[in-house]
């Protein structure tokens, strides 16, 4: 029996054609519409369609579930712990100074390696779908997504703000106000290209912070974002004058920790059985708490 993932189109998609939908919303590949127009797997309101169809708001496209036929990157076997798993998606806590997939001259070793490992070795063959990213010295929770449907409501989640992720930062000095909001845009840097700046001709960035504990010179913060711009948070705390200990990108190293002390401490989202919320938390580091247990010393 033939089983098909159905999208209701919004308002936002109406114009496009079917085949800009599949590519561009959906992520299909050219070679995915190819084989799913061969098995007549693709229907627009119940009736077969022809990829040239302009969509119209309310229109539901019904699309042929085909199985992953590879991971995508290469299967490595290497630590890996899921906090949280259902049939549409994994919740795996990412250790610091670890890449969340492939990405320039790293092939392996990344988080999507291990995870491909550890699906094959069950028997699972699932594409790996990153949902967002990490930077490689954040630690803490990654969602990735089972299959295409699922990537995309998550995304929509995300959009939508009813994906929520949260942080914890050690940032240096006693931030003042305790708590508030960081609205401003960012862009790439003039002159650095692995850098972001604050720019009036960047992206829209709103950052949420409220403080959990005051410590001497340093400050334990809670982060929400409404926006996930590259290096949000690193940059719009160094931006407020109160760097994350340890990011020698935006402030400086410290001997307290290797890296910026930065953790993703839990995920939020809305599980597509039942519409209920789920939220997924990960533990703290042990650099993190050292870090913490040194300043509780101090006081």
């Amino acid at each position: 029996m033939k089983s098909y993932n159905t999208y209701k189109v919004t308002k936002e998609y109406a114009g496009l054609t079917v085949e800009n939908y599949l590519k561009q919303i959906l992520q299909y590949s050219g070679r995915k519409i190819q084989k799913l127009t061969r098995r007549k797997g693709i229907l627009l309101n119940r009736k077969a369609v022809y990829l040239q169809k302009k969509l119209n708001e309310a229109d539901i496209l019904s699309v042929l579930h085909l199985g992953d036929s590879d991971y995508g990157v290469q299967p490595e076997k290497g630590p890996i712990e899921v906090l949280y798993e259902n049939k549409h998606l994994l919740v795996i806590n990412k250790p610091a100074q670890q890449l969340v997939h492939p990405t320039g001259r790293t092939s392996s070793g990344t988080l999507a390696n291990y995870l491909a490992y550890y699906l094959k070795e069950r028997g699972d063959l699932q594409t790996i779908r990153a949902l967002h990213r990490l930077d490689r010295e954040t630690s803490g929770c990654v969602i990735f997504a089972k299959d295409s449907r699922s990537q995309f409501i998550l995304e929509q989640q995300l959009k939508d703000r009813t994906l929520k992720r949260t942080y914890l930062a050690l940032v240096t000095g006693i931030i003042s106000p305790t708590f508030g909001t960081i609205n401003a845009p960012i862009g790439p840097h003039p002159t650095l290209p692995n850098r972001r700046a604050i720019s009036e001709q960047g992206e829209p960035a709103i950052t949420h912070y409220r403080t959990i504990s005051t410590l001497p010179d340093a400050s334990l913060l809670e982060l929400s974002l409404e926006t996930g711009r590259t290096h949000q948070i690193r940059l719009h705390l160094a931006h407020m004058g109160y760097p994350i200990l340890g990011d020698h990108m935006y402030g400086v190293s410290s001997p307290l920790i290797n890296r910026q002390a930065l953790h993703a401490s839990a995920v939020s989202f809305t599980s597509l059985e039942d519409n209920c919320e789920i939220t997924v938390q990960s533990p703290l580091p042990k650099d993190f708490t050292q870090v913490l247990d040194y300043y509780n010393q101090e006081k």
